[in-house]
């Protein structure tokens, strides 16, 4: 196994603020704040804040122990080789120490300060990306991201339940619609870095099953995320304004979708039918959960709680 550059320099603090890949974090605290704000009911101010930062530290503190888990396999990719630990700027340990640190802080103010519920969803959300699917399924299956869409899939959930203190319906389908749109995400990514993740010997759908299986899979499961978006309006957890931003923003995704799933492996080499829908898949859900954020302050909280 190849190992990660013996250590070049002192870590700094971006150092460890790439740890908690911040890019993904930002998708995961805008989605938990979305939750928060579309929940029936109110919060103080100050306890919203400090559930969103919980779920920020959450989320940083599972990016990091991926990391740390990940090291070797970051310094065989191309798209992970500049990441702290390939580049030596670290000790692994350090990694490990400052993932379960921001881990464990998230969940325990989350108990102390919202509630028992959400910190013990929070808690659970990090486990399942640190070691559900981090350790297990990414380097044994090729369903990794299909399961593993779950981590991802929380934050809605976590924001919803600071708010009310208890499960219903409409959260839930929250979590459907990211746990959905999931899999075309990431492998619309792994189709134009399928030789990166090949190279490091990761089973991602492309590189297991081929690229046809994968685009028609990307379809397959566009077309169940355009019924589960709508699935809040339909059962009258929204109004218009949300049911027709899904309408419009999940049909556009199944469209995105078509060019990919009959394009053939070889057919040019730039893959933009490919990046464009990744690129769309990021707006999509950052502009399904606005819709929905939208709909609850002018229209007020739908039937279903």
């Amino acid at each position: 196994m190849e190992s990660v550059q013996t250590l070049s320099s002192p870590s700094e603090w971006r150092d460890y603020y790439a740890l908690t890949k911040p890019r993904v974090m930002s998708l995961v605290v805008f989605t938990g704040l979305c939750g928060l704000l579309a929940a029936p009911g109110h919060i103080n101010p100050v306890l919203g804040f400090t559930a969103v930062l919980c779920i920020a530290l959450g989320a940083g503190g599972a990016g990091a122990l991926n990391q740390w888990w990940e090291a070797d396999l970051d310094a065989r990719m191309k798209r992970t080789a500049k990441r702290p630990l390939p580049l030596g700027r670290m000790p692994r340990a350090n990694a490990r120490d400052f993932g379960v640190a921001l881990s464990v802080a998230s969940v325990l103010i989350m108990d102390v300060a919202v509630n028992t519920i959400s910190a013990v969803i929070l808690a659970i959300s990090i486990l399942y990306y640190a070691i559900v699917y981090t350790i297990w399924l990414k380097p044994r299956t090729p369903q990794n991201i299909v399961i593993g869409g779950g981590a991802g899939a929380f934050p809605p959930l976590i924001g919803w339940i600071a708010v009310t203190g208890h499960i219903t319906w409409m959260p839930v389908l929250l979590f459907a619609i990211i746990f959905m749109w999931t899999p075309p995400h990431f492998w619309a990514l792994a189709l134009f870095v399928q030789s990166d993740y090949a190279k490091a010997g990761v089973p991602m759908m492309p590189v297991v099953k081929g690229q046809a299986v994968t685009r028609r899979q990307i379809l397959a499961y566009a077309v169940v995320l355009f019924l589960v978006s709508l699935a809040p309006w339909w059962a009258g957890g929204t109004g218009a304004i949300y049911g027709i931003a899904a309408l419009v923003l999940s049909g556009l995704f199944v469209a995105l979708c078509l060019p990919v799933a009959v394009r053939r492996a070889g057919e040019g080499d730039r893959m933009k039918p490919e990046k464009r829908l990744f690129g769309y898949s990021v707006l999509y859900l950052f502009a399904l959960f606005t819709a929905l954020v939208a709909d609850r302050l002018i229209l007020g909280p739908g039937l279903v709680a």
